[in-house]
């Protein structure tokens, strides 16, 4: 199956503003693109997509998923785990806790020190039991359509009701937008009248902005309409990519990103934890904000080089799916 390029170019966007809120943490990037949602969105497209190409083996897909999350988390776990022992590790788990670096049902345990490194962690939780679950989920999409993508949002104000709960509440406020990615891959949004769509992508905006105002820009329930009112016209949206293959330097930065992505995210804030130490020592301070985000840059660049190949091995950059 060749690549969407056209998906390729949105997580390539969603990508670059998580780096660039992770080092110019302004709210309104939040709202100008909300990646997060996005790249749950075209997530749930594709892995709609493998599990009709399983010939009845979800299972397989399951797994090919896994084989390209865990091991860039191994790798991750297996140096940082290490450095936070060195540095010292005040209130040591349990051995059973550290079981989640290999297998991260929830966020694996850290310390403060790490925190700019773990704090990213959520989203390949979140991840992960969207894959888990997308099996059933698909299932029950295809036969109440409405009723399952409505069903997260409905999960997410009983969570808030009941009391905290970080991987549920994460859990439902990005479901709907893995679920709007099967109705992408069934083609529903596209038969749905435009001006019905316009409306509905409108109101889930106006209500998730509606709710930031009156309960904070990071509330769930806010999170969650607001990227399902973003995501909803980029999956419809269908526009012509051949323009990207005469970009040759875009093309090959978009080919990159796609088959790193994971090790980008992994390590793209402990380059930027990092940036101002090494910035410190370059002088670069004397080029401003820029030049430690060059050195930011600098640095993810060296780890996608050095352990981007645990992520897909050694098949080439761009290949097809």
């Amino acid at each position: 199956m060749t690549r969407d390029r056209y998906f390729d170019l949105l997580r390539t966007a969603a990508i670059a503003r998580v780096v660039a809120y992770h080092m110019f943490p302004a709210a309104w990037l939040s709202f100008a693109f909300p990646a997060m949602g996005v790249m749950f969105g075209l997530g749930g497209s594709l892995m709609a997509a493998s599990l009709d190409r399983s010939d009845g083996a979800p299972d397989r897909v399951v797994a090919g998923r896994l084989r390209r999350l865990l091991p860039a988390v191994w790798a991750f776990g297996a140096l940082l785990v290490p450095a936070m022992l060195w540095h010292g590790w005040p209130h040591r788990p349990h051995w059973p806790e550290l079981l989640l670096w290999l297998l991260p049902l929830a966020e694996p345990p850290g310390t403060e020190w790490a925190l700019p490194a773990t704090e990213v962690l959520w989203y390949l939780v979140t991840y992960l039991w969207l894959v888990l679950l997308s099996p059933v989920l698909l299932w029950a999409y295809r036969r109440w359509p409405l009723r399952t993508a409505v069903l997260p949002l409905v999960v997410l104000v009983v969570v808030a009701g009941l009391g905290h709960s970080d991987v549920l509440t994460d859990l439902a406020t990005y479901a709907t937008c893995w679920i709007v990615g099967f109705a992408h891959r069934d083609g529903a949004l596209r038969r749905i009248p435009l001006p019905w769509f316009a409306a509905l992508a409108a109101a889930c905006l106006a209500a998730g902005a509606g709710w930031a105002l009156a309960h904070g820009l990071d509330a769930p329930l806010a999170v969650a309409l607001y990227s399902l009112g973003f995501v909803l016209p980029l999956l419809r949206a269908a526009p012509p990519m051949g323009w990207l293959a005469r970009a040759r330097p875009l093309d090959r930065l978009v080919s990159l990103a796609n088959a790193r992505a994971v090790t980008i995210y992994l390590w793209h804030n402990p380059a930027i934890a990092a940036c101002f130490v090494v910035g410190d020592a370059l002088h670069v301070w004397a080029l401003g904000d820029l030049g430690y985000a060059l050195v930011a840059v600098a640095l993810t660049v060296g780890a996608v080089a050095a352990l981007g190949w645990i992520e897909t091995g050694p098949r080439r950059v761009g290949a097809s799916r």
